[in-house]
């Protein structure tokens, strides 16, 4: 309680300080000058500001083909445009205020205007520029509220309250000051740490030569390494000892030992898959509990399996391990189908398999290796003779694919072509004993 009315009262004695200098400046011709050569200073950015932002644009804006490295360069650039009235105005009154401190021996007012256009700076970069949720939220609850104090004078006495201000923890505390450059370094460093890890992670998919589980093992390793160097940075620029952090390591370790075993074992299978490469994203695997789909994320725990209707299976690293995993390889591994089909019994079916095979090969999707189109004799049935062609092709018969179907068609047309009859069921029935007939 002694403390917000020490809080309140020092607010109070510093509106009042702030009050009385701006009634000075409103008698000292002095000021009155400074506060003319501050609209002259914002007149002049307005109109070089004008005059450049469409120059500047045009050279920034490269054509939609260009994706380099130089490209994208021009357009991060582009998108602190906006900053350029301000950023002038702060110069030009940077300049105005070396001329009235070397005539007049005081510049208070336009150090005061040099702020608030640096305070417009803030505001203009917050709501216009930066777009990261996160970094948003940083700029609109921490960096405004700091700007607005640097403008009307108050940052360092804030500054030195929040340092005053400690907050117990236990056997540990802090200041709120502590607290809240921890969380805007935290935050800017992990934001930097994400941001980066998206770039690399974006420039290891165009590495179509390496293999996909490679990728994803790299991947994950820089992953790995960047928030562990960003966590140090932290650490280090917060002046935390890392020697403190063993308890809290011991803890997580019990943790891990306890609670987290499920999240353990699924973090050390995920490692075990990409380094075995035996699933990998792409894939068309189908487990032992009988989930079936392509391969679309492998995270950290668990991987995601898409269907060919659209649904997403959540799948735990652990079970590709410890159970039955069918991997048809939809990343390029042929698989084998067969397609049934039958014949009548008046048919030479000495003709029907080089008759098939040969009409099955013509689909573009069917391969010739490892082995070309094989047309089989499975059994005489009910109805008619019963065959099977086997066949190769890349991929799964499903989703986008329709081998089977395009298969079918195939045999259909070319027995129908050679006037062989395809069999239907025939049912003999007959009848014992005399029918006998009834009239109305």
């Amino acid at each position: 309680m002694e403390v917000g009315f020490d809080f309140m009262q020092e607010l109070t004695e510093q509106s009042l300080r702030l009050r009385d200098t701006a009634l000075s400046w409103v008698s000292s011709p002095a000021a009155w000058s400074q506060f003319a050569l501050l609209v002259v200073a914002f007149l002049a950015a307005l109109l070089v500001a004008r005059r450049l932002r469409g120059p500047l644009t045009r050279l920034l804006t490269p054509p939609d083909e260009q994706q380099g490295p130089v490209a994208k360069t021009r357009r991060f650039i582009l998108i602190f445009v906006p900053l350029l009235l301000p950023l002038l105005a702060y110069a030009f009154t940077g300049i105005g205020e070396s001329v009235t401190r070397s005539l007049f021996g005081s510049g208070a007012v336009i150090a005061f205007g040099k702020r608030v256009f640096l305070f417009l700076a803030a505001r203009i970069l917050v709501r216009e520029i930066i777009t990261d949720p996160l970094m948003k939220l940083l700029g609109r609850y921490v960096l405004i509220p700091v700007a607005a104090l640097y403008a009307l004078g108050l940052l360092e006495p804030v500054m030195a309250k929040l340092d005053e201000t400690i907050v117990p923890l236990g056997n540990l505390s802090f200041s709120l000051l502590f607290a809240l450059r921890f969380i805007v370094v935290g935050g800017a460093i992990f934001w930097l740490g994400r941001w980066s890890n998206d770039q690399s992670a974006q420039f290891l998919k165009k590495q179509e030569d390496m293999r996909p589980a490679m990728r994803e093992l790299t991947a994950k390793a820089i992953e790995i390494g960047i928030f562990g160097v960003a966590f140090l940075l932290v650490m280090n620029i917060m002046g935390i000892s890392l020697t403190s952090l063993a308890v809290l390591g011991g803890a997580i370790g019990v943790g891990l030992g306890f609670g987290l075993q499920k999240i353990a074992s699924n973090f050390i299978s995920g490692l075990i898959l990409l380094l075995e490469g035996q699933a990998t994203v792409g894939d068309y695997v189908e487990l032992d509990g009988g989930e079936a789909g392509i391969i679309v994320k492998m995270g950290a725990r668990a991987a995601i399996l898409e269907t060919y209707d659209g649904r997403w299976i959540v799948v735990p690293n652990e079970d590709f391990i410890t159970t039955r995993v069918v991997n048809f390889s939809d990343s390029g591994s042929a698989n084998r189908y067969e397609a049934p089909f039958s014949v009548s019994y008046d048919t030479d079916i000495n003709k029907v398999p080089a008759l098939v095979e040969a009409a099955v090969a013509k689909h573009p999707g069917v391969l010739d290796k490892p082995f070309p189109p094989d047309c089989e004799l499975r059994g005489f049935g009910d109805s008619g003779v019963d065959f099977a062609v086997e066949f190769w092709v890349e991929g799964i018969d499903d989703g986008r694919n329709k081998f089977m179907s395009d298969v079918l068609f195939l045999i259909w047309n070319a027995l129908k072509e050679h006037e062989i009859e395809i069999p239907y069921p025939h049912r003999v029935v007959e009848l014992s004993g005399s029918i006998e007939t009834r009239s109305g």
